[in-house]
């Protein structure tokens, strides 16, 4: 979103990111008592100072975050450097590529003080705990207000009016291949239509205009006439997939604050992603790593980060902002789909996406 919320580019194979894995050499000393713990996440990640320096002045732990791309590239190069990893806890692997990091060995087992208190719905790997779910949003069409009040037509508010003749011409998303808001609409329309299904949905809506670029950034702030960059930009596509987050971003980041939002959520569109935080394979910093954890999952936490990174929390008793509340409510009944069924299907629709969404 537009507070750092730009998760864009999900790189699907493992080989299109190149990285040296050679980091600082281990000289036989160990960093186990360590008072520096390392999060590494993607570029999104965001927080309060106070909030953090509570949790150090509180552990005695010095916290040093280190963002490495956005969250595909994130992900792919924490797999690369797994046996020499660059830091403690990853955070930022969402459930789009879950199975990926699961499946590589990039966690250890660590179950969080607090985590009986994570909402039912977001937990997974209850087995062996290797993830910590840290956040959760929806991956949403957002329509341009004013653009559908001045044409005297109503909004799209499903995945079947998307197609429809009314439409055309006026939806931007993003590459699925390059994107994570793209890969969760992609992911969205399977959900909806079926293994079977949602190939035929999306020539229909390659028939009905729909534009691809390759991130959010460009998407949202560029293409999207509803966004304060897209005015600015003189952007022309009334329809963009982002999240349900974004409308209350356009009220809070206005100036003059407006009294509601200028952009609506499609709620019938809507993915459900989820993101979780891991101790790494091979950290330095044991403890202070399961700390850091523990901590994201703290109500301290979990109430000051949706007006930084613009997501919802997952722990039970953790305030919503009012903004969310009245500009940008979680969907009742948003598409998800299991981790496994992802792993199993990701990869190979991202490639038939591909040849018919793109050539």
């Amino acid at each position: 979103m537009s507070k750092k919320r730009t998760i864009t580019a999900v790189v699907v194979g493992l080989g299109l990111v190149t990285l040296s894995a050679c980091g600082s050499s281990d000289s036989g000393s160990s960093d186990a008592d360590s008072k520096t713990v390392t999060l590494v996440s993607h570029d999104s990640f965001t927080y309060s100072k106070d909030v953090l320096s509570a949790f150090e002045k509180e552990s005695g732990y010095t916290v040093k975050v280190l963002k490495d791309g956005d969250a595909g590239q994130a992900v792919n190069k924490a797999i690369l450097t797994k046996d020499n990893p660059q830091g403690d806890v990853f955070f930022g692997v969402d459930n789009t590529l879950l199975s990926r990091a699961l499946d590589n060995g990039l966690f250890q087992s660590y179950e969080a003080k607090g985590s009986d208190l994570i909402l039912p719905e977001y937990r997974v790997d209850e087995d062996k705990h290797r993830v910590t779910p840290i956040d959760s949003g929806d991956i949403c069409v957002n329509y341009d207000k004013a653009y559908f009040s001045e044409h005297k037509l109503t909004p799209p508010q499903s995945f079947d009016d998307l197609i429809k003749p009314e439409y055309k011409n006026l939806l931007v998303t993003e590459n699925a291949s390059t994107s994570s808001p793209g890969l969760g609409f992609l992911l969205g329309t399977a959900a909806k239509y079926g293994d079977d299904g949602w190939q035929d949905y999306w020539t229909k809506l390659k028939a009905n205009g729909v534009k691809v670029v390759d991130g959010w950034e460009q998407a949202y702030n560029e293409e999207f006439s509803g966004s304060a960059g897209g005015k600015k930009a003189k952007a022309d596509r009334p329809l963009v997939v982002s999240y349900a987050s974004s409308p209350p971003a356009e009220v809070i980041y206005a100036d003059p604050k407006p009294t509601t939002a200028p952009t609506g959520v499609a709620t019938g569109t809507c993915f459900r992603q989820v993101e979780y935080a891991g101790l790494l394979s091979n950290a330095k910093n044991t403890k202070g790593g399961e700390a850091l954890i523990d901590f994201l999952i703290t109500k301290q936490f979990q109430d000051d980060m949706p007006l930084n990174m613009f997501v919802y929390p997952v722990v039970e008793g953790a305030k919503v902002p009012a903004e969310f509340t009245e500009f940008g409510p979680q969907a009742k009944d948003p598409e998800t789909m299991a981790p496994a069924k992802i792993a199993d299907n990701r990869d190979q629709w991202v490639k038939s996406w591909t040849s018919l969404v793109l050539k």
